[in-house]
């Protein structure tokens, strides 16, 4: 047990930062499992209502310093990548249109092509 009164109050300080860090890692915690649900269900819907939801509770918990920006970055934008993944599965399985795999790639233009066109 602590000795002093600065180290009494430092322990109870930290004990209640625990119980705030733990409840914003909980409430974050189980908005990206709702929104992981969704999308293992392949519910578009309801994936794209629980994204916004996920967006706050990350961006809280960054703020707080609960978890790094990073990590919040990183989650937002796998959880969006795998959002979107579903939304373009649903339209393709709804309008059954397939695309080709063929990519026109331009090259860009040298010197000489471009000089020469302005000569003409």
């Amino acid at each position: 047990m602590p000795q002093t009164k600065s180290v009494t109050k430092a322990l109870r300080v930290s004990q209640q930062k625990k119980v705030h860090n733990l409840r914003t890692k909980r409430k974050y915690k189980a908005a990206v499992k709702d929104i992981r649900k969704a999308a293992a269900k392949k519910s578009v819907k309801l994936a794209l209502e629980a994204l916004p939801k996920v967006y706050k509770q990350l961006d809280l918990a960054a703020k707080k310093h609960v978890i790094h920006k990073n990590k919040a970055a990183r989650l937002k934008s796998r959880l969006a990548k795998a959002t979107m993944k579903l939304t373009i599965k649903g339209d393709e399985e709804k309008t059954s249109i397939k695309k080709s795999s063929k990519k026109t790639v331009k090259r860009p233009k040298t010197k000489s092509e471009s000089s020469a066109k302005r000569k003409k």
